[in-house]
């Protein structure tokens, strides 16, 4: 099944092995490859409404549950904007949601209209991988399928792990797994469900959780210290690219990275460099969402913050993640990145 082996890896130390990881051959793009990144994929392969918020650009198949993705990552972005010249890991997330869509439609026949159910997210990212170069990053992901389970003729359930590229050297690497639903059945499971959010509480000021921008918090105040309520503003062009019946998982993922920005350090911008998620219940439109945070024992040189949300007395997903401060670089011109 696996052309490439991958090692078992902690989920919460996805690059720890540098060694091991550098040691690997890849098969690069080929010529012929390279035509695939003259364009985006098609939008509907990786459940985007906007063109512009398609970073995937070709794919192929290795082997059998193995497969070459192309991306390319914009040096700056309207929602996932870089700091201290370096990419948003959040860039590289939603890369890798947008590989699992891709390849089940396109690789394991999966039709448009099931609908996707985000189970776990995990990646863990390098310097090198986020830095911004004086053009777009061009980034391969190597991906290998498993778990990979078909009910009534369809997928049902898949887990995918990916080394990620720049220049041909790995400079990331995550995991991700899903769940799929024909249309039927996903209307059974969500029969009742509410439909319309709640008015929207007054954001954080934007500073406190990393942003620029008040439309982009999605965090409001809850009365105590490392609790607040989830804003799911869904006229966001980027967060809510289209209509949907739950509050997507990368909104989600925003929501942990804006609570670890606000627990640990208002004062100075952050970066994810890692994360590991679970997402264990939908988080509905009809009620408050709270998003909770704590520090957590870090042995490394950065903080490390657990992130839960809480709805009517259930979690509905939980996520640790590991911060570092940014550094500028000097690039080959003489200036700061």
């Amino acid at each position: 099944m696996t052309l490439h082996p991958v090692p078992t890896l902690a989920r919460t130390s996805l690059v720890a092995d540098r060694t091991t990881l550098a040691e690997r051959t890849w098969t690069p793009l080929s010529d012929d490859d390279l035509l695939a990144l003259t364009a985006t994929v098609p939008r509907q392969y990786v459940h985007r409404a906007a063109v512009a918020e398609v970073f995937l650009t070709g794919w192929r198949a290795d082997g059998p549950d193995s497969f070459t993705v192309a991306a390319q990552w914009p040096r700056t972005h309207a929602f996932f904007t870089p700091v201290a010249g370096r990419l948003d890991p959040l860039l590289l997330a939603e890369t890798v949601r947008q590989t699992g869509a891709l390849l089940a439609h396109a690789e394991y026949q999966v039709p448009f209209g099931h609908q996707f159910l985000l189970q776990s997210l995990s990646y863990s990212a390098t310097e090198e991988g986020l830095r911004i170069g004086s053009t777009p990053a061009d980034v391969e992901l190597k991906i290998t399928c498993d778990d990979v389970t078909y009910r009534s003729g369809h997928l049902s359930r898949m887990r995918y792990h990916a080394v990620l590229l720049r220049d041909r050297r790995p400079v990331a690497e995550a995991e991700a797994a899903f769940g799929c639903a024909s249309p039927a059945v996903y209307r059974r499971l969500r029969a009742g469900a509410p439909r319309t959010a709640l008015p929207l509480p007054q954001a954080l000021p934007p500073r406190d959780v990393g942003r620029d921008h008040p439309h982009d918090v999605v965090l409001a105040a809850a009365g105590r210290p490392g609790r607040w309520q989830l804003r799911a503003d869904t006229t966001h062009p980027i967060l809510f690219d289209h209509p949907v019946d739950h509050v997507p998982g990368m909104v989600l993922l925003e929501a942990a990275r804006q609570a670890a920005q606000a627990l640990c350090c208002a004062s100075h911008r952050q970066t994810p460099i890692a994360m590991d998620s679970v997402f264990t219940r939908y988080v509905e439109f009809g009620s408050p969402c709270y998003i909770e945070a704590e520090h957590i024992h870090s042995a490394g040189s950065g903080p490390r913050v657990r992130v839960r949300g809480v709805q009517d007395g259930d979690e509905t997903f939980s996520a640790t993640l590991t911060l570092r401060s940014p550094v500028r670089t000097q690039d080959r011109r003489g200036g700061l990145l």
